[in-house]
């Protein structure tokens, strides 16, 4: 049906059709990407393989590893590699804490200052609200936290806005933004403290409230996040880069008992588990890439055989042995459902774009005034108003390149 609806509109395919209204904006420029990052990430990704293997067998006489067997020898070789729990960090992670970093982190690079108060209408009683200002006390926006799970309320972690910014007779309509997450409750004898993960995932929902928080556009359907689908998550993705800087740990990292500030070893082994198994997880999303574009980047008339398919498709990213009555593309709900036909891509291409992007930052300073004003000048503020790759060259001086997301993965060293 996608082809038909691609094919009656002019189109070759549904992914020409999509990528359109895409940074990639063709499905040839979509394989020459995943084509890129699959030559620099299967080397590490065998070798990585090849320990994991020798690993299980050493460990528990596993001659041959299958895909089943993969998280669980993982996570033993990574505790044993890395000697990093979350026990060992959440104590450094109280949420109060966490959340005036995040507003300092946003208060250094955009000079915004959050006052919490109890005069806006909410939802309900848990969600705390704030009133951002600038460094003239002016109005940016309204922003609400709703951190803790409760009946009803679904799981995971998400940006939404309330009210768009638009303009209109004069005025500059400022936004109403939300970030909504299910951190752990505090109890009476303990505060909330968060997992590493939990720390990177409400510094990414709040570099998406900025997205919104700092638009500065004419038309609500053109503010904030109304971007390319494959440029929405530069800003969420690029603020978890702050989560490892030294600079920005020392801001917020405080123990809940004895308020010592997270000790220097703790935070080289997060930089330094961070880039685990980068290899194999990056062929992992690039296979998925290349079955999305499999299936949507060509006519399906002739697809007989699902399962042949998937095996034209992962036959460049194969590690583990095929499973014959294992088919992904019956449960791949990602591209079938969940609006990332011919997007799926779109996942390794924000990180090109966030590690390219902060590069730019760490080479004046992950703090540098000058760096963030033209990332909120022409990234933030601008919304959908502009092609993004104008947008993005505008503030970096180049097209993006994957070379700072390879560095941040380790891949370029064991490719030298």
């Amino acid at each position: 049906l996608r082809f038909k609806r691609a094919q009656l509109l002019g189109y070759k395919t549904h992914a020409h059709f999509v990528l359109e209204e895409r940074m990639a904006e063709t499905p040839d420029k979509v394989y020459e990407f995943l084509d890129e990052l699959l030559i620099k990430a299967k080397p590490a990704a065998l070798k990585e393989y090849e320990r994991l293997q020798n690993f299980a067998r050493e460990t528990d006489g596993i001659d041959e590893l299958q895909k089943w067997d993969s998280a669980y020898y993982s996570e033993k070789l990574k505790q044993k590699l890395f000697d990093l729990d979350d026990e060992q960090l959440k104590p450094y992670f109280k949420l109060e804490n966490v959340i005036n970093g995040v507003f300092t982190v946003a208060e250094r690079l955009y000079g915004l200052k959050f006052t919490e108060i109890d005069t806006i209408d909410k939802y309900h009683k848990e969600v705390l609200t704030y009133k951002v200002t600038d460094e003239s006390d002016e109005l940016v926006s309204i922003f609400y936290a709703d951190f803790f799970p409760r009946q009803g309320k679904r799981n995971g972690a998400w940006m939404t806005s309330f009210k768009s910014q638009y303009r209109t007779d004069g005025n500059n309509e400022r936004p109403h933004i939300s970030i909504v997450c299910n951190f752990t409750k505090p109890t009476p004898s303990k505060p909330s403290l968060l997992t590493f993960n939990e720390v990177r995932t409400l510094f990414h929902e709040f570099g998406h409230a900025l997205h919104g928080m700092l638009a500065d556009t004419t038309y609500p359907g053109l503010s904030g996040t109304s971007v390319y689908w494959d440029f929405v998550e530069l800003p969420s993705q690029v603020l978890e880069n702050w989560c490892y800087e030294k600079d920005a740990l020392e801001l917020f990292a405080t123990h809940y008992k004895t308020n010592e500030l997270i000790p220097m070893e703790l935070i080289n082994k997060i930089k330094n588990s961070s880039t685990f198994h980068e290899g194999m997880q990056t062929l992992r999303q690039i296979s998925f890439g290349l079955l999305d574009m499999h299936w949507h980047g060509k006519d399906p008339s002739n697809i007989k055989d699902v399962k042949a398919l998937e095996k034209k498709a992962f036959e460049s990213t194969q590690l583990y042995p095929d499973v014959p009555s294992n088919c992904m593309s019956t449960s791949f709900s990602h591209i079938f459902q969940g609006g990332y036909s011919s997007g799926y891509y779109s996942y390794k291409w924000a990180e090109v774009l966030d590690a390219d992007a902060f590069e730019y930052f760490k080479e004046e300073g992950v703090f540098n005034k000058k760096i963030a004003k033209k990332f909120k000048e022409n990234i933030l503020s601008k919304g959908g108003t502009e092609n993004p790759m104008v947008l993005y060259k505008r503030f970096r001086g180049q097209e993006p390149k994957p070379d700072a997301l390879l560095k941040r993965a380790g891949l370029l060293e064991i490719e030298e």
